[in-house]
């Protein structure tokens, strides 16, 4: 997904999505290995595609989960797979990489990395062709306006155009909720969603609610207008019944970090503290 896209008409039931991401949920922790808390050790062996890396693909910039800050990669999501690299005694190697090759299984399946984490939502349809760990984040939609603007709701934007990002499951709510005469505009990813909301192209876009801070920090002149609770939950994926010992060493790890406080610092770190 290099370049902007028609407008998609295709309809799905969003009721229908969040099924399926359940029974992937459901699936992905029973793959889960039970955690040992007390000194983090895992007798898994997996797979590397080049001794001494841990390979992973994300799509940047997607701040605050994945992006560059004079040249190194930073982020929630950096931080977490960092964990799952000094698990292993390997150095995370940071490929950005297209999210439609991410998500499509396209990236892994062919061998450019061996773990991808890119704030992807689990679904059906992508567990598919990507193997997924268990759960690691939730995450809703959020609508996004210039201030001052009469949109208040998905059902305003009728004969008007909203941006999302072309491939995600935010274009899929959109599509799935928005007025019949919305034009939906796929973009290749946040930045040119930032880019299209200052240039005025378009009059909203949907993001995922977690990176709207950045957004309006960065322009005073937009404001949320909604957030819709889709149930959403982000996944780490490896290559299609390829992995499975790097997968619950993921698991193993996530597990770790839930129980022994890990998680919660490294989620202050970059959302502040929960209330």
């Amino acid at each position: 997904m290099t370049k902007t896209t028609p407008a998609r008409t295709r309809r799905t039931r969003p009721h229908a999505l969040r099924a399926a991401g359940l029974a992937v949920l459901l699936s992905g922790v029973v793959a889960g290995c039970a955690a040992n808390a007390e000194d983090g050790a895992t007798s898994f062996e997996p797979q590397v595609l080049k001794k001494g890396q841990l390979r992973v693909c994300t799509d940047m910039p997607y701040e605050p989960f994945e992006y560059e800050d004079k040249g190194e990669p930073k982020g929630f999501d950096i931080d977490l797979v960092d964990k799952v690299g000094q698990r292993l005694s390997l150095e995370p190697r940071i490929l950005d990489t297209d999210f439609d090759a991410i998500q499509s299984g396209e990236a892994l399946n062919a061998g450019k990395c061996d773990i991808a984490i890119s704030a992807m939502t689990i679904t059906g349809e992508r567990a598919r062709v990507l193997d997924f760990s268990s759960p690691y984040f939730n995450a809703s939609q959020a609508l996004v306006v210039e201030r001052g603007s009469s949109v208040e709701s998905l059902a305003d934007l009728a004969g008007q155009k909203v941006a999302v990002q072309g491939g995600t499951t935010g274009e899929l709510y959109v599509t799935d909720n928005a007025p019949d005469s919305a034009d939906i505009v796929p973009l290749p990813d946040s930045a040119a969603m930032d880019e299209a909301l200052r240039k005025g192209t378009v009059d909203a876009a949907v993001y995922d609610n977690t990176v709207v801070g950045d957004v309006i920090a960065n322009n005073s002149r937009l404001s949320v207008a909604a957030e819709f609770d889709t149930g959403e939950q982000y996944g780490m994926a490896v290559k299609k019944d390829g992995n499975v010992d790097l997968l619950r060493t993921v698991n193993d790890v996530l597990a770790d970090l839930r129980a022994n406080g890990g998680y919660d610092k490294i989620y202050e770190k970059w959302f502040g503290k929960t209330s």
